[in-house]
């Protein structure tokens, strides 16, 4: 009898590795109103999936439709093994689902983390899609940082992402603890079956990025929310983007880098604002 399970992986890999067909995620919530003023799209950070935003849709006006979305590699989306996941694939794979969503509204696109460079990199490549951003805690971090004489923060969270990378069991222990004391929401989920995923994206999506450079140049509104606690994301280069592009602008949160707590009613102001 044939390995039906051999056939779809053989096909699966035909079709998104050879072919470069992007994949289809798992939409988590599609929440519709009669008469829409705006259409948000929910993207959320690294470990995480779209249930980190069940706070925020809970809270929204109900005169929007809202989309969430999870990312390739993580909740019910596809994640595939061979996969590089860079942030160009991911905005490929956001791309391709919306197609079958029926948008009829350019996006205010509220991005995580993680989901916040795939945002950046959606409004680089389809502008007309794009209303505005909000980006919250994003971890820009500029490849000249590295030439520094002296280490600064930049340089001592790469080389941590590095032993990371290099150690991925450390990220396994340590997740059940980081839950528990809430340094990480509930919809973190890393565990020793999806432990790759996580690095994989760690290295290709935050490592190695343009988006620092790249929200420089965007042509958008762009609203960016930062955690007074945050230790992953640098204050300073959120500044840059400021001081490089008018249309940006920066806000705090008494928060860190989660989307917990004072950040949620935070996120829920900027989203409303933004649908004004």
């Amino acid at each position: 009898m044939p390995n039906y399970s051999k056939l779809v992986d053989m096909f699966d890999l035909l079709l998104h590795k050879y072919l470069r067909l992007p994949y289809r995620l798992h939409v988590h919530v599609d929440q519709h109103a009669k008469s829409s003023k705006a259409t948000i799209l929910l993207l959320h950070g690294l470990g995480n999936s779209s249930a980190s935003w069940n706070e925020v849709v809970k809270k929204l006006p109900n005169d929007m439709r809202v989309i969430s979305v999870d990312l390739l590699g993580f909740g019910k989306s596809p994640s595939p093994r061979w996969m590089k996941y860079n942030i160009s694939i991911q905005a490929n794979s956001v791309i391709a689902t919306l197609l079958r969503e029926n948008i009829r509204q350019p996006l205010i696109i509220v991005g995580h983390s993680m989901g916040s460079m795939v945002a950046v990199e959606i409004a680089k490549r389809y502008p007309l899609l794009v209303k505005s951003l909000i980006l919250c805690s994003p971890p820009f971090y500029s490849n000249e940082e590295s030439k520094a004489l002296l280490p600064n923060q930049s340089a001592l969270l790469k080389q941590f992402y590095k032993f990371i990378i290099k150690n991925p069991q450390r990220i396994v222990d340590a997740a059940p603890l980081a839950l528990k004391l809430r340094i990480v929401g509930d919809a973190f989920n890393v565990t020793a079956q999806n432990v790759d995923v996580y690095m994989a994206v760690l290295e290709s999506s935050i490592l190695h990025q343009t988006s620092f450079e790249d929200i420089k140049k965007l042509r958008k509104p762009i609203r960016i929310v930062h955690g007074r606690f945050d230790p992953v994301v640098i204050k300073r280069n959120l500044q840059d983007v400021v001081s490089a592009n008018k249309h940006a602008q920066l806000t705090f949160v008494l928060a860190g880098h989660e989307l917990m707590d004072n950040y949620i009613p935070a996120v829920v102001k900027e989203i409303t604002e933004a649908a004004q």
